[in-house]
């Protein structure tokens, strides 16, 4: 299941799991929408491609809630 975590890893933007802009690698890095870009679609970390995170909305988020750790590395 996926974190969802709450915030952009680069430039701390919030990135809510029920709205789509969050782009994640394989291991859950995220990131916004420009950061992605300026990143050329690749993760810093693992230099893994960076893919649209789906949105997780109405009973599915009640029940598996996003995480609120945030992991802003900036």
């Amino acid at each position: 299941m996926l974190e969802m975590r709450p915030d952009c890893e680069r430039c701390g933007a919030d990135l809510p799991a029920d709205e789509g802009g969050a782009f994640i690698c394989s291991l859950e890095c995220t990131f916004c929408a420009d950061c992605a870009d300026a990143l050329d679609e690749r993760c810093p970390g693992c230099g893994g491609e960076l893919l649209d995170r789906p949105a997780r909305v109405g009973a599915t988020l009640k029940k598996y809630p996003a995480a609120t750790e945030r992991r802003f590395c900036g």
